[in-house]
């Protein structure tokens, strides 16, 4: 055996398989999402000296059932910004699945039913979105900002502007909203299975595969024979159909229906989406780290109200961090080009 043959081998494997645990390390240090860990748990560490009720299971578990209905709406933003759309109406689409739900309880439709047929029209309301988008080609933030308006407008049309109080609700329909199945709330369940499920399809499928190449270079995907106006769409309406979801399980939650609710949730939404990793640009994102960004801005939300923070300051402080995420976005975009 020559020497240089031994330089080259080390108990029997390469010198260079000895690198490879470190150069795994370093990638680790790399990704987006092991940043974000990081933070999260400086915060909570420095919370819990900061706040004695901050680490309390009551906490704890009001900013879990928090961040888990948004983070279902989160989700679908993801995917709409990965294909290089953007949805302004997350908001009032919440509001109005919660609004038709309530209005067709009351009338006497049973929830499961009523529930269903909301969320269909929150879909049909992200199929109309598509079309004008990829049909009639108007730019997703015209068409989503149209949009947030309408549906603002038929929630206060349809209530008169006043909560709607759904009082007799069956149990086993609120259990979806407040229940637990031992001490896990119904409601984080929901949430991860969403998150996997979304997850899993997103890196594994060939149709999810086809989001990141159409955001990527929409030019370039068509040419190579994706359908990327179908694939727009689909992301489209898969948004607005999770918003619906998140609309329902808000329903059941609080026992009302809001049409007021939802104002600035486009804002927390795509803020964690973006503090995650997505484009705004297109082409990149993960599930992950979308949702890291939401426990991320849930964590500042929690600790801003225990530090007795003024609201304004509350608003002042996310759009912030909406803005540093954009920044940051834009930097690695152009460092990418």
């Amino acid at each position: 055996m020559t020497q240089d043959f031994k330089a080259t081998v080390l108990d029997g494997k390469p010198a260079h398989a000895s690198n490879r645990p470190l150069e795994r390390v370093k990638k680790l240090f790399r990704m987006r999402e092991t940043g974000l860990v990081l933070i999260i748990l400086a915060l909570f560490i420095a919370m819990s000296f900061a706040s004695p009720y901050f680490l309390t299971w009551v906490n704890m578990r009001a900013m879990a059932m928090a961040f888990a209905v948004e983070g279902i709406v989160v989700v679908g933003m993801t995917i709409l910004l990965i294909s290089g759309g953007i949805d302004l109406s997350v908001g009032s689409v919440t509001a109005l699945a919660m609004v038709i739900a309530g209005l067709l309880f009351l009338s006497g439709v049973d929830p499961w039913t009523a529930s269903a047929l909301a969320i269909l029209a929150c879909t049909a309301i992200g199929a109309i979105m598509g079309f004008f988008v990829t049909v009639v080609g108007l730019h997703h933030f015209i068409v989503s900002l149209a949009i947030m308006v309408i549906a603002r407008g038929a929630c206060l049309l349809g209530t008169g502007g006043r909560p709607i109080g759904l009082y007799t609700l069956p149990p086993e329909f609120k259990f979806i909203g407040q229940g637990s199945i031992g001490v896990i709330p119904v409601v984080i369940i929901i949430f991860l299975v969403v998150v996997i499920a979304s997850d899993f399809m997103l890196r594994r499928t060939t149709l999810f595969r086809k989001v990141f190449y159409t955001g990527s270079n929409e030019k370039a995907a068509a040419y190579s024979g994706i359908r990327t106006k179908h694939v727009v769409f689909f992301t489209t309406t898969l948004c607005s159909a999770l918003c619906g979801v998140a609309g329902i399980i808000y329903m059941a939650r609080f026992g009302s229906a809001q049409p007021t609710f939802g104002i600035g949730m486009e804002l927390n939404v795509i803020a964690a989406a973006v503090i995650g990793g997505a484009s705004l640009s297109g082409g990149t994102g993960t599930i992950l780290g979308a949702i890291l960004g939401v426990i991320l801005l849930s964590v500042v939300s929690s600790s801003l109200a225990l530090l007795d923070v003024s609201v304004y300051w509350q608003d002042i402080i996310r759009g912030s961090i909406l803005l540093s995420a954009v920044t940051i976005d834009h930097y690695l975009n152009k460092r990418r080009r």
